[in-house]
């Protein structure tokens, strides 16, 4: 059976073009409260000022759970509890290169306990920084894979 053109496109001419999915890390930062309520820690990016969590690219030399453990520090002032062993989930964004061609990046999210928030890191005078509920992040962030990982906390 012939393929139809809307299939050949999408089983052979759409791969041969597709750029690969570039690789980033996050942290999802979190807390308890004093009534034992969650919450999670939103910072606005440099950018656009949008909502979203410390982000960023994967490091030579370092795990990926160690590259989210310097985004949270260096984008939020975090400092954790202890190193997360695995992503809690993952989503898909486009962003677009100082090149202005658009690069899909897949996000691989890593729980972070809060055990301390400092005042002075490096971005504090880039960024603000907000505890809110998962329920509220999720209404907040622009991306639809974070809203569904703040969905499922």
């Amino acid at each position: 059976m012939k393929p139809s053109f809307n299939e050949f496109v999408q089983n052979y001419i759409r791969p041969l073009v597709q750029r690969p999915e570039a690789l980033q890390t996050a942290a999802l930062c979190y807390r308890y409260t004093k009534t034992g309520a969650k919450q999670v820690l939103l910072i606005t990016s440099r950018g656009t000022g949008r909502w979203v969590i410390p982000k960023g690219w994967t490091m030579r030399g370092m795990d990926a759970a160690g590259a989210a453990l310097v985004e949270a520090w260096e984008e939020a002032g975090v400092r954790p509890a202890a190193t997360p062993i695995a992503p809690i989930g993952h989503f898909l964004y486009r962003k677009i290169k100082s090149s202005g061609l658009p690069v899909r990046v897949k996000v691989l999210v890593y729980p972070v306990e809060v055990a301390t928030l400092k005042d002075e890191f490096p971005e504090a005078n880039q960024r603000t920084r907000r505890w809110v509920s998962p329920d509220e992040a999720a209404s907040m962030v622009a991306e639809p894979g974070l809203q569904s990982i703040f969905r499922q906390m």
